[in-house]
Formats: C-alpha cells, structure tokens, sequence
C-alpha cells in the first residue's frame, strides 16, 4: 500500500488478490468457472480452495474505489463466496443470528483499519464458528484477517471519518458503511432484531439472503434460461437453412445474436446465485452445465462465419453493453456486433461455414477449417465434388464421402425447413 498526492487529495492504492478465498467445504462452491468448462467436481474434491490470480490495484479516492462495474462484480463474487453456505464463515454468521446478538465483522486488515480502531482486545487467534460466535457477544466490532484465516482483535470501537454519506440510519449498518467506504475492505453487519446479515463492498449493501429465497429465483431464471434456449435453437435452425440456400441477411444474423446475448446473460446471473448457494447449489450446478452445453461453441463459431476478413472488433462481446431496450433492437445489435454503418438489416451477407461443417459427424475440427479456407465459403463446399474434397490435405477418398454425404445432409435438412 502507498500513498501519494492526487490534485491535492490524498491517494490510497490497495494491491487486492480477490480470488483467494476461505472456502473449506468447496463443493458447489464459486464453480462459475467449472460450470463453463465442464461437469462440476465431486465430493471428494472438497477442501480448502484458494485460487491465485493476477493481483489488481484498485485506487481509493476519499473512500471512493475507482474500478470497472466488472471488477466489483468479481470481487463481490468473491466475498459471497466467501459466506456460502456451507463455509466456516457463514456458519459463524448463522451461529450469530440464532444467538440473536448481532454483530459488526470486518473481513480483513490495512492500515486504514488500524488508524479508525481504539480500544478492544488483541487476540490474534484462528478463526472458528464459535469463537466469532463468543466474541460477539461483547461490544464492539471483530477484525477478521480471512487471507491469515485469524481473528485479529474484537471489542474494537471503530471511528470512521464522519463526512462519509451513508443513507444507513442503524449505528451498526452505518459504521460498517462508511468503515467498508474509507478501508476498501468489505464489512459485515449482523441485524439481531431484523435477523438479516448484510454484505458493505465498494460503497453498496448486499443483502446476504438465504438459500430458500435464492432457490426461489433461481428456479425461475432456469425456467426462463430454458425457454430462451429453445428460442435460441429455433432461429440458428432457421439461419442454417438460410445459410444452405445463400439467402442470409444482416437482419437472420442479428435474431441469432440477440438471442445468444439474452441467454448470456441468464447465465451471468444464476451464475450469481451459484455462488450465493455455495453448497445448496450443486443441483443448481448441475442443471446450469446442461443448459449451456454448445452455447459458447456456437458463439465462438457465429462469429468465425460473419467476421469480415479485415475487421479485428467484430464479435458479440459489443452486445453486452448494451441495455435491454437497445438488445431488443435488431439494428442496433447488428451495430454493437461490428456491421458497418453502410449495411441495412436486409443487407445480404455469406457465412464462411465453420458452424456448418461443424455439424457433421465424425470430422475433426481443424479439417474443416481446412476445407474453409481451400474452398473459401459454404456455397464453394457444397459445389465440390469427390475429387475436388481430396485436393485438401488431410482428406482421403473415404473422409470425402463422409464430408459429401453430410453436406448433402445439411442441404436436404436446409430444404425440409424451408418447407416448413
């Protein structure tokens, strides 16, 4: 941490590693990132789990962390991850609540923490549910160093610089607002009379829910995320047909985008509730890795067919800032994505066919960027005879019949839809 002068205001710079967590029983636990990749682990895996990314520096002006609304969202990821249920830290916090004393926990230790704490008591002892339960039960705040997984002292009066809005009126809730404002670390506020805890990060409150209400959304997100997906299916049929008989418009390839993006999003946000859930959450887990199975490859692989050859900013991550009356905009997202201004949505454009020659079975991946780039476009392949298909490395007699027949496949499919 260093300090230094900035328009004649002081500068605080945290180096911060979010992503080491205390997570013990891991299971169902953060797995964001499992979900993506692959089925989640299994129960033999749980254990303390402490990842180690790339520390970020955030910069602290007057209590005001300027970061991007992504970094926030990752550090919050972090910290209720942190207090899932089914970690030592949650169950310390519930130990709490059903002792109905209250309390004020702050998660970590700087120098700012240590300039606004008077009085209280040393303790430098490991953290366990029930010591942050006993020690509760004195006046005070608890300092908890999670990265050390050790109390620090408790019974602490913290005096926090007064001139900090909150909008808080409790003395609790306010002190752990402004604490959390002036620190940049995050600040727990235990309610004994609301019996609610909640979460003080990055100048916001975050109620820490339970897991009933929580299921409640997340049922109702994966139901929707389910119609979405059926949606999203429905109009990549129809472009690949479009795509067979060279007729795609800028408009068939916006629908497709658009739909992509809804089903991002549904993602992003019972990926949230993931976290929240820590252990209840492995269900959850497990119905959000099927419900996503070949979305990001089709992503990947849209973008690959309509990328122009001399265009680097062509791709769908455009549509995410984009809000939810601009999303459900054809024109606009078809701006978002990188089609140029001088194209209308009843422009025609052609697909390179990656996503098409992904669909037929048996043929590796990097042979069909092969044939693609041989032949140069779809409608190319599906001219090529027998022998035109062994030119390309790679493609022998019979891996060209196999290609033939599933591009025949693809048009007779192509025509049974457009019948439809």
């Amino acid at each position: 941490m260093h300090t230094g002068p900035t328009a004649g205001r002081p500068t605080v710079t945290l180096a911060l590693t979010p992503a080491t967590r205390l997570i013990r029983s891991a299971e169902g636990v953060g797995l964001v990132a499992t979900a993506r990749q692959g089925p989640p682990p299994s129960a033999a895996s749980v254990g303390i789990a402490r990842a180690a990314q790339n520390t970020e520096s955030l910069t602290l002006m007057e209590g005001a962390i300027v970061a991007s609304d992504v970094d926030r969202h990752r550090r919050l990821l972090d910290y209720l991850a942190m207090m899932a249920p089914g970690t030592p830290l949650r169950d310390g916090f519930e130990r709490i609540l059903r002792g109905r004393t209250g309390a004020l926990v702050v998660l970590g230790r700087n120098k700012i923490i240590s300039q606004i704490s008077t009085g209280g008591f040393a303790l430098d002892v490991v953290y366990t549910p029930t010591a942050l339960r006993e020690l509760a039960k004195m006046d005070g705040a608890i300092i908890f160093d999670w990265e050390a997984d050790r109390i620090i002292r408790a019974g602490v009066q913290l005096m926090p610089d007064a001139s900090i809005d909150t909008v808080e009126t409790g003395t609790r809730h306010r002190t752990a607002d402004r604490v959390s404002g002036q620190s940049g670390l995050p600040v727990v506020s235990i309610s004994a009379s609301m019996s609610t805890i909640a979460l003080y990060l990055d100048h916001r409150r975050h109620l820490v829910e339970h897991s009933d209400q929580i299921l409640t959304r997340a049922h109702q997100a994966l139901q929707t995320l389910e119609r979405y997906r059926g949606r999203l299916w429905e109009v990549t049929t129809k472009l690949s047909s479009l795509e067979v008989q060279d007729q795609v418009t800028v408009r068939d390839f916006a629908l497709v985008a658009q739909r992509l993006e809804m089903v991002r999003r549904l993602e992003e946000e019972l990926d949230t509730y993931v976290v929240e859930l820590g252990t209840d959450g492995r269900l959850l887990t497990l119905q959000l890795h099927e419900l996503r199975a070949g979305i990001d490859e089709l992503r990947c692989l849209l973008e690959r067919d309509y990328r122009p050859m001399d265009s680097s900013t062509f791709g769908l991550l455009g549509l995410q800032h984009l809000n939810t009356d601009e999303l459900l905009d054809p024109l606009t997202v078809a701006r978002a994505a990188g089609f140029p201004y001088n194209m209308h949505l009843e422009s025609h454009v052609t697909t390179r066919g990656f996503r098409q020659m992904a669909q037929i079975n048996r043929l590796p991946s990097y042979l069909g960027d092969r044939l693609i780039e041989h032949f140069g476009t779809l409608q190319a392949l599906f001219g090529a005879s027998t022998n035109d298909l062994q030119a390309v490395e790679g493609v022998g007699e019979g891996r060209a019949r196999v290609i033939r027949d599933g591009l025949v496949r693809l048009a007779e499919s192509a025509y049974t839809e457009h019948l439809t």
